[in-house]
């Protein structure tokens, strides 16, 4: 098996969760080992290399954000640029996001899950998790932990089942947290996390305050 990997996220590789993500799925795939290219749909000069790929092989893997509970706009971009093929082609999936628990990641889901059918290509499944938020500011040793279980699911695909095992369902994590963890987590949100949220937007060069109704005040948040 060879793998052609997509990163569909539109922001660079080097400030891309998702490319985190790909990184440890690939030790994966090396541990069985399955060669693999990657591309990222990021870098637009590439995506006639990135087409060229995806018309030469047979196995497709795109990894991608949850944007607003689907999936982001640059990627559809590129997707219309695809022709069709045939069911000898395999097209699967990684749908990540920050959201904690699995019913936000649905509806992304049931998109992807359309999408072979529309490019006249076999579907290999979805891998759905959620609670990925903020991988690439986190130090080196941090993001080696939250994408290590990443690495599973790579070695899971090189058997050849795509994401359709009970082991990539159980990925997901919880469908729905438990009431007293969703309310903890919304205080959390309100009052720890919105300081490490002011504090890394200042690092940026925000000089207002995130919750700032700008089309009040006419504040620039740049």
């Amino acid at each position: 098996m060879h793998v052609v990997i997509i990163n569909g996220s539109p922001r660079v590789q080097k400030y891309s969760n998702t490319e985190k993500i790909i990184t440890a799925f690939t030790k994966g795939l090396s541990e069985k080992g399955i060669t693999f290219e990657t591309y990222a749909i990021s870098n637009r000069k590439a995506w006639d290399d990135i087409r060229e790929a995806y018309i030469k092989n047979d196995e497709i893997l795109i990894a991608l954000p949850l944007y607003v509970e689907c999936v982001p706009g640059l990627l559809l971009e590129f997707l219309e640029t695809l022709p069709q093929k045939d069911e000898h082609t395999r097209l699967s999936f990684v749908l990540q996001s920050g959201f904690a628990e699995g019913c936000q990641l649905r509806c992304g889901e049931a998109f992807l899950a359309k999408l072979p059918e529309y490019l006249g290509v076999r579907y290999g499944g979805c891998l759905v998790k959620g609670d990925n938020f903020g991988i690439r500011i986190l130090d080196e040793e941090k993001q080696v932990q939250v994408t290590k279980p990443y690495q599973a699911m790579g070695e899971l695909f090189a058997e050849g089942d795509g994401f359709f095992r009970e082991e990539a369902e159980k990925f997901t994590g919880p469908e729905y947290l438990p009431l007293p963890m969703r309310l903890i987590m919304g205080l959390i949100f309100k009052t720890l996390a919105k300081k490490m949220f002011q504090k890394a937007a200042a690092s940026w060069g925000c000089s207002v305050p995130l919750d700032e109704k700008v089309w009040e005040t006419g504040h620039d948040r740049a």
